[in-house]
């Protein structure tokens, strides 16, 4: 089984989606791992449209697409109780149609789900299963995506967000893109629909079974150092998310043409975020990671990594700042605050405007110097 359909299905929504590259790219690798995808950006940057192309390129998927708001009902995703059954006392679900049915499913403003289906939807996002009360049946859903304008504040949320293994920015598109993606759009609108390419889910699940069998013993080892470089710099990564990222590694081998995972397929590890303030760390330790990478053969976005932005690393650097100067700052802490800050100063390094540049490297050197006064 190649990977030639799925390629080209993903090479037709790029062609619609001027900008989109990466976010494309992590949706087909999320897609091979049948691991969960959230998407996080302000409304109008094609979250919803980007998904809907995609899951209208699966043929005879029955996918499912829903708009969550605080009072949506179980029945509206799960599908309403079958009238001619409940007459004759039987509790049984109508899932015509509805997300258990689907093979890939799009949940719009997903923290806006209440305690009347979070605990369903908690079980279908883990486990890939459907439990109603007596009723328990196995999901065939290929891939979940989740989307909203901000991250989750409350602790039973943040579970649902911790659901989604991967977690990507999705943004507007960047000055000189625009031009584009005016033309694209009007172009879209205008002319006739071609003929997209398709993909069935039983290639998708042939995809699946196939990364299962990718050789990861060559990344063990740079996975286990990284992952404690992680931690030591303060993210919070369990063992089961660790063990659960590698069915992206392998997925990222699979579309690169490979059997063998190699250093290159840990680039997935940018998206593994919580929160905002750590997209950019996280980029500045896995391409540090990255530097002794072989280029050969590997994904087309492993070494693709967009520039960093200074006006975010300043704001990294205040809030570093603000927290070593807390007095409530451990030792331990201080040390996370010492690594963050070395990342931070690496990405710093990338900025392509030099004199925001050198505004910032003077201000990192500011803060090294008051670490060390203060050690």
């Amino acid at each position: 089984m190649t990977t030639t359909a799925l390629q080209q299905v993903l090479n037709h929504v790029k062609q619609q989606f001027v900008g989109k590259d990466t976010i494309v790219d992590l949706l087909g690798i999320a897609l091979v791992a049948q691991e969960n995808a959230f998407l996080l950006g302000p409304p109008g940057t094609a979250k919803s449209a980007l998904v809907r192309a995609l899951s209208n390129c699966i043929e005879g998927g029955n996918n499912f697409e829903y708009l969550l708001t605080r009072f949506t009902e179980p029945s509206e995703i799960f599908g309403p109780f079958d009238i001619r059954q409940l007459k004759e006392g039987e509790l049984v679900t109508n899932t015509a149609g509805m997300l258990p049915e689907a093979a890939l499913v799009f949940l719009d403003e997903i923290f806006n789900a209440n305690s009347a289906i979070l605990n369903s939807l908690l079980t279908a996002l883990n486990e890939r299963l459907f439990r109603r009360g007596k009723e328990y049946r196995p999901l065939p859903a290929l891939l979940f995506v989740g989307a909203s304008n901000q991250l989750p504040d409350e602790p039973t949320l943040a579970a649902l967000l911790d659901r989604f293994l991967l977690r990507i920015p999705c943004g507007y598109v960047a000055p000189d893109q625009l031009g584009a993606v005016l033309k694209a759009g009007w172009q879209l609108a205008t002319q006739a629909q071609t003929t997209a390419p398709t993909i069935t889910p039983e290639q998708i699940r042939a995809l699946q079974q196939q990364a299962r069998q990718v050789d990861l013993s060559a990344i063990q080892e740079p996975w286990i150092d990284l992952v404690h470089r992680l931690r030591n710099a303060g993210l919070a990564l369990s063992d089961r998310r660790a063990v659960k990222l590698q069915h992206l590694f392998a997925a990222s081998a699979l579309l690169a043409g490979r059997q063998v995972a190699q250093r290159s397929d840990l680039w997935v590890v940018r998206y593994i975020w919580d929160t905002e303030e750590q997209i950019d760390l996280l980029a500045g330790m896995v391409d540090q990671c990255l530097e002794t990478a072989e280029k050969e053969q590997a994904h087309p976005q492993a070494f693709e990594q967009a520039l960093p932005d200074a006006e975010q690393l300043l704001k990294e650097l205040q809030q570093l700042e603000d927290r070593w100067m807390a007095p409530d700052c451990t030792s331990e802490i201080r040390h996370q605050l010492k690594d963050q800050l070395r990342y931070l100063q690496n990405n710093a390094q990338w900025i392509a405007h030099e004199a925001q540049q050198t505004h910032l490297l003077q201000k990192i050197d500011a803060l090294w110097q008051a670490m060390l006064q203060n050690a």
